[in-house]
């Protein structure tokens, strides 16, 4: 039998030697590749074409929900299996809205990754214990009040406008985002116009207060810039 293909999207060198380490362990599980930021995933995705991606929401240039989402409408087929520190329902909501097959604590990781792979190749979804009592019971009770599941609100910002948040927020210059997306200055000098137009915010530190606060990027990633 052919071993589940997995990929590891995970910032940490540690972080990733230790879920590599995890894995390594089981035979039916075969780590294909290791990305260190969400652009990274995103292409070797597309070229390793592994059977679940294990994705990080906290990654540099491109957070793991943007890359996830990337992943998911290139590959329709694609299981996204996200490891993230935060657990709450309407950050849990929002990931699993983007396309990804499952949701883990961190703190939860080392004890159900395994099972969490094979839930999710065979084509069920996969949420921490925790998360997924508390999930149901508030969606039972939304239910029955008539309302929507609790959904974090983002701006209509496109994908592009998301990404050049991101950058900005991680303390990019014009050039450096314009050589990490290809694109030119100018369109990078738009794109950054564009977002402070329809976020209202018109200064760095707002738009990295911003992303923080709609954790696009981490608060110990740009600390400088508040």
């Amino acid at each position: 039998m052919k071993p589940i293909t997995v990929l590891l999207a995970e910032d940490h060198p540690i972080v990733r030697h230790g879920l590599r380490m995890l894995l390594e362990c089981e035979a039916d599980i075969k780590v294909v590749g290791e990305a260190e930021d969400g652009r990274q995933a995103v292409q070797m995705a597309q070229e390793l074409a592994p059977a679940v991606i294990i994705m990080d929401i906290a990654m540099p240039l491109l957070n793991g929900l943007e890359a996830a989402q990337q992943i998911v409408l290139a590959m329709p087929g694609a299981k996204v299996l996200i490891l993230s520190a935060y657990s709450d329902d309407a950050f849990v909501h929002n990931v699993l809205a983007h396309g990804a097959a499952g949701y883990i604590a961190k703190q939860t990781a080392a004890n159900i990754l395994p099972e969490a792979i094979r839930r999710v190749h065979a084509g069920k979804p996969f949420l921490s214990s925790g998360i997924s009592d508390r999930l149901f019971h508030h969606q039972r009770k939304a239910r029955a009040r008539g309302e929507l599941a609790p959904e974090i609100k983002h701006p209509a910002l496109t994908v592009r406008e998301r990404e050049v948040l991101q950058l900005i927020a991680e303390g990019k210059t014009n050039k450096e985002m314009a050589d990490v997306l290809t694109i030119s200055v100018k369109t990078v000098e738009k794109h950054r116009q564009n977002v402070m137009e329809k976020l209202n915010i018109h200064d760095t530190a707002g738009l990295t207060r911003h992303a923080i606060a709609t954790r696009v990027i981490e608060s110990s990633v740009n600390e400088r810039s508040l």
